[in-house]
């Protein structure tokens, strides 16, 4: 407690002190204030530790509750399991969920059958229809391909004679 008795009077020593005007500022005794800061900084060692003891202590005691509290939490828990396993209604319980279990299984079983056929058909009946759509597309794709290969030949053809006719106009020409 001597270091917060020092701080309080170092406080008074600033808040008494001649103010230096316009600047904000106090003027203090240097040696004064020195010896208090001296005082407090040989005081310190002995309150912390003092202060570090006292963590320590309460840091291994808190330690040894929560150790003792989990211990006592364990054997409480293992008992009542022993006495819920050795009650007939949990007995009951078990056979009850087991049953239900089977059932489940049997059900998701029948599900996934078909769900399985469903998906069968469904991928059949997609594939089928690609398969047609996939024809009816290369019949479109040959009828196009043959239509341009026609307009093509049309057009080679009437440049070819226009070739020729222009090759003969330049040979009368001579």
């Amino acid at each position: 407690m001597e270091v917060i008795n020092l701080l309080e009077y170092l406080q008074e020593i600033f808040e008494t002190s001649s103010k230096v005007p316009v600047m904000g500022k106090i003027l203090v005794d240097k040696k004064e204030v020195m010896s208090i800061v001296d005082q407090i900084i040989n005081s310190l060692p002995d309150e912390l530790k003092k202060a570090q003891w006292v963590v320590e202590e309460k840091e291994r005691i808190l330690s040894e509750a929560i150790e003792e509290a989990s211990n006592m939490k364990k054997e409480s828990a293992d008992m009542l399991k022993r006495q819920i396993e050795n009650h007939d209604i949990t007995k009951e319980a078990k056979i009850r969920a087991e049953e239900i279990i089977a059932s489940a299984q049997r059900d998701a079983k029948s599900m996934r059958l078909g769900a399985r056929d469903y998906a069968d058909k469904i991928l059949c009946e997609l594939e089928k229809e690609i398969n047609e759509k996939g024809q009816s597309m290369i019949i479109n794709i040959k009828k196009e391909v043959e239509e341009f290969i026609q307009s093509l030949s049309n057009e080679v053809t009437t440049d070819l004679d226009t070739i020729r006719d222009n090759i003969k106009e330049l040979r009368g020409m001579k």
